[in-house]
């Protein structure tokens, strides 16, 4: 099974680290040429791209001119399951794991990123801010979907093992970098509804945090196919047949 979730804006580089070594992203180089561009723009050119605040624009200025590939396994980088801080992580909560936990987490979880393509957990990182639905142009891509499309959807591929399934709890801004008509593999797509006004409705932050509870459950369990899916239960969430329309997108109410 490989579980997709997607990065979150906020980081944490901060806090005590359980493990101590990291890996190395797949896709450094391309990450290194993102960087290049990335440093070349002002912060106001910054703020205008990625629609965010002053203060944002010259934190993340700062943190492009800092940025150096020599520095992944130094103080400056982190291993990503550690370094996103956003409600998918809080439901995770990778810092309770244990080392054996944490290794199963390095084999099943892969999380998608607008600069490094495709990462696993432990794969150190620099701070930084790209959302995948940012429009820059990368040589002839004219944003990063197209930059990162095959070669995400290849990586990902190139990882499968026969029989496993992709189990995918990332948003829809960062899921569509995926080619899924070339995917290799059965696809399943939780969803996660509440009641509100006597009506189900997908509510954003408790997705979000459901999402990483769900990751967090079937790397607990070494969860391997649809019936382990459809048997997470957490913080009032449980699978529901009535609400659940087609195998694949199991629905989850509470």
């Amino acid at each position: 099974m490989k579980i997709l979730v997607s990065p979150a804006k906020s980081l944490d580089f901060e806090k005590d680290l359980p493990v101590s070594y990291t890996t190395v992203p797949y896709f450094e180089k391309e990450a290194t040429q993102i960087n290049e561009l990335l440093k070349k723009k002002s912060p106001k050119s910054l703020q205008k791209l990625m629609h965010i605040s002053d203060k944002l624009a010259q934190l993340n200025w700062e943190r492009n001119q800092q940025f150096a590939p020599e520095e992944n396994q130094s103080k400056m980088s982190r291993a990503a399951i550690f370094a996103f801080n956003g409600d998918v992580y809080t439901g995770l909560d990778a810092y309770t794991m244990k080392e054996d936990s944490i290794e199963h987490l390095q084999k099943e979880l892969r999380i998608l990123s607008g600069l490094y393509g495709i990462l696993k957990p432990l794969d150190a990182i620099q701070a930084y801010r790209l959302e995948m639905g940012t429009v820059l142009k990368i040589g002839r891509s004219k944003n990063l979907y197209e930059f990162w499309k095959q070669k995400v959807t290849q990586r990902l591929n190139e990882e499968l093992n026969d029989g496993e399934i992709v189990v995918n709890l990332a948003s829809k801004e960062y899921f569509s970098v995926l080619d899924i008509k070339a995917l290799n593999a059965p696809l399943v797509s939780p969803e996660f509804k509440d009641y509100k006004n006597g009506k189900l409705k997908v509510i954003s932050f408790f997705a979000k945090k459901a999402r990483g509870m769900m990751a967090r459950y079937l790397v607990d369990h070494k969860a391997t196919d649809l019936d382990h899916i459809r048997s997470f239960e957490s913080e009032g969430y449980r699978y529901s047949e009535e609400a659940t329309s087609s195998e694949f997108t199991p629905v989850f109410i509470r």
